[in-house]
């Protein structure tokens, strides 16, 4: 299959294949890993505009952008109008500005934010009107709706308020990850609208990538990618050859290393995080469970890079 670019306002972006933003996840360090490793394009972790202007040291932290990440991009969600326009001083660093309308989470959705917002599309539409007032280039991340399906009606009002791409996770609100995505809905919003869609949901390997880009412009890898940076190499891999690559855990643990040294070198020491991270890593071959118990009991991030490198 040939790769095609896929172009988001001025942004040309070779490989349209994307890391998808996650909570607790997607730091600075881990999208520096996932690029190398072949993601196209990769996000900040949702942030919450409140926190932004609020200055909250957790969230500055995860503002931040590595070097080589070109074009950068940051995504905000939130539920005032007024505190977006009081974030905008703060984004004017990413070329990229993401809005989340499709986390599920009940602490977001209970502050009439994320998915919450499905509901109201002309808001949405809103949001959309003030970033590119600002001279922003803005994408939009929903689902298909938060109880009931209503995405065409929301793709159309984000196209129409001046978006220059949307993603389509196809799910809605109320689904786990246990409900399979609903990909027609994503060919069906293509349809509708004229700017690039990129496609969210159940990518887990090559060849659903595959499958996946023939319904739409982009595709972008949650889940799958958590614990398995080098999925974007095997993609690519696919997309160039039409054959799936064997997964390479040994690669992947040297990533995670370099995942550990980002960290430190930043000074990103969040022992929750990389233990959660690098647990992920952990996977997929004999003993891998007695491994990871292990693993999860180390304290220290010189013991985590230390029993790592021993692996």
């Amino acid at each position: 299959m040939k790769i095609k670019p896929i172009k988001i306002g001025k942004y040309r972006i070779k490989n349209p294949v994307f890391l998808a933003p996650m909570v607790d996840v997607t730091d600075m360090p881990y999208r520096v890993i996932c690029r190398k490793a072949g993601a196209g394009m990769a996000y900040t972790e949702m942030l919450y505009v409140d926190a932004i202007t609020h200055e909250n040291p957790k969230t500055q932290q995860l503002m931040e952008i590595g070097k080589s990440e070109k074009p950068s991009a940051i995504q905000i969600t939130g539920d005032k109008i007024e505190e977006f326009e009081k974030v905008i001083p703060y984004l004017k660093k990413y070329d990229i500005v993401d809005l989340n309308c499709g986390c599920p989470s009940k602490r977001i959705v209970g502050n009439e934010a994320g998915s919450y917002l499905l509901n109201n599309p002309d808001k949405i539409a809103e949001i959309v009107k003030l970033l590119k007032k600002n001279k922003f280039t803005v994408s939009v991340k929903i689902r298909l709706g938060f109880n009931n399906n209503n995405v065409i009606k929301i793709a159309k009002a984000i196209e129409k308020a001046g978006a220059d791409a949307i993603t389509v996770h196809a799910r809605l609100a109320k689904h786990s990850n246990k409900i399979p995505a609903d990909w027609k809905w994503i060919a069906a919003v293509r349809k509708e609208v004229n700017i690039p869609v990129i496609g969210n949901g159940d990518v887990v390997s090559g060849k659903t990538a595959e499958e996946m880009l023939k319904i739409c412009d982009g595709v972008m890898v949650g889940r799958g990618a958590i614990g398995d940076p080098l999925i974007f190499d095997r993609i690519n891999y696919y997309l160039k050859n039409g054959k799936e690559k064997e997964k390479d855990i040994k690669g992947n643990l040297r990533l995670f290393l370099e995942y550990i040294k980002l960290c430190k070198k930043q000074d990103i020491i969040d022992l929750h995080r990389i233990k959660y991270v690098g647990s992920c890593f952990i996977s997929g071959f004999q003993g891998a469970a007695k491994i990871r118990a292990k693993f999860m009991s180390l304290r220290t991030i010189d013991e985590i890079e230390g029993f790592v490198k021993g692996l």
